[in-house]
């Protein structure tokens, strides 16, 4: 069963009559896995039937849906939640506006534009619920105008995102065999863990894909083109029994990242074959040589200043990169929540929010 079908076909024949030729967009956006057209038959255990958002014009007053069908299809339409109607019982229709829907999930209407601190204060995982979908009426652009809006990063922001992946792969990428050398065998699979994580996560940034949350990040990276090329030397990493083993698939899978990297002309190319790690008995990529060269090519006025005033880790010319949201936090808690995102703003470099 396919939640994004049940809800158009919803829409079409039960809702859609209802509003008696009231202007109006309709889709289906924002959370849920049906969104991403990952859901199941486990989707359908609790909360599961056709939704939809109806968009009307500023201060249109919503029609009343009371005549809905309390089943559709052999699916329930009325539910109970916490979060809306009071905790009664109703459809599962959001009546708003568009800018209204993008803002409250984003901070920020992108029919206005979107500036650097906005970019980088909004999680992967919200823009990937925001431009997949499905729009079922949409007669004056407003969902198309801003879903476009929101399709991928300005390109030095692009660039520094980029940046900031590879110097979190350069941070750790030496204690896979580190710690494997000194007998903690845990340690270096922890560490190949997060390191698989970065990689994939490079991969969305390398392909123009937003990151889902973690729960299907893994199936939406096989979608990826990079899942047949980096897939399975990531797969071996974390699999892998002996640490040297380890060590081999990471690099193995960061030099076919960096490649992709550098094949999308974004900088000066770097050399994706894995080397010494000073005279130690490891092999890295020194993933921080993308970042010099990345961060070199940024030109936008207000991402060269934020990269500035950011500086060198200790002097040098590795830039001293917190990134994205996304990259400086992985809390539910936050990333769920439009404000705290934008609270944490001085975490990323950027100046405190207008609204503090």
């Amino acid at each position: 069963m396919s939640g994004i079908a049940l809800s158009h076909r919803f829409y079409e024949h039960a809702v859609r009559p209802l509003l008696g030729g009231r202007r109006h967009a309709a889709a289906l956006l924002g959370e849920g896995s049906e969104v991403l057209g990952l859901d199941d038959t486990v989707s359908t255990d609790h909360d599961f039937g056709p939704r939809v958002q109806i968009f009307l014009p500023d201060r249109e007053q919503p029609p009343s849906f009371a005549a809905l069908p309390d089943v559709f299809e052999g699916h329930p339409t009325v539910f109970a939640a916490a979060d809306r109607n009071g905790g009664a019982p109703g459809h599962q229709i959001e009546v708003t506006t568009a800018g209204a829907f993008f803002a409250r999930r984003l901070g920020v209407d992108p029919a206005g534009g979107l500036g650097v601190a906005d970019w980088l204060l909004t999680p992967t995982q919200t823009l990937a619920t925001l431009t997949a979908g499905a729009v079922f009426h949409d007669p004056d652009g407003e969902l198309a105008r801003r879903r476009e809006a929101v399709r991928w990063y300005p390109p030095d922001v692009w660039r520094y995102a980029l940046a900031a992946g590879w110097l979190r792969v350069a941070q750790e990428e030496a204690f896979v065999g580190r710690a494997g050398a000194v007998g903690d065998d845990l340690g270096s699979r922890l560490v190949a863990a997060r390191l698989v994580r970065e990689l994939v996560r490079l991969a969305f940034l390398i392909e123009r894909c937003w990151a889902p949350y973690p729960k299907w990040l893994g199936s939406c990276f096989a979608r990826l083109d990079l899942a047949a090329t980096a897939g399975p030397a990531l797969a071996a990493a974390t699999a892998a029994a002996d640490w040297r083993d380890r060590e081999a698939a990471l690099v193995t899978a960061a030099g076919v990242l960096a490649s992709a990297t550098n094949d999308l002309g974004l900088a000066a190319p770097v050399d994706p074959a894995p080397r010494i790690y000073y005279t130690r008995d490891i092999r890295v990529l020194f993933a921080d040589r993308l970042t010099v060269a990345l961060t070199a090519a940024i030109t936008e006025p207000e991402v060269r200043a934020l990269v500035d005033r950011l500086g060198g880790r200790r002097g040098g010319p590795i830039g001293t990169l917190p990134g994205t949201i996304d990259q400086v936090t992985d809390s539910t808690e936050i990333l769920g929540d439009p404000a705290r995102c934008r609270r944490a703003g001085p975490l990323l470099g950027l100046p405190g929010h207008p609204d503090e």
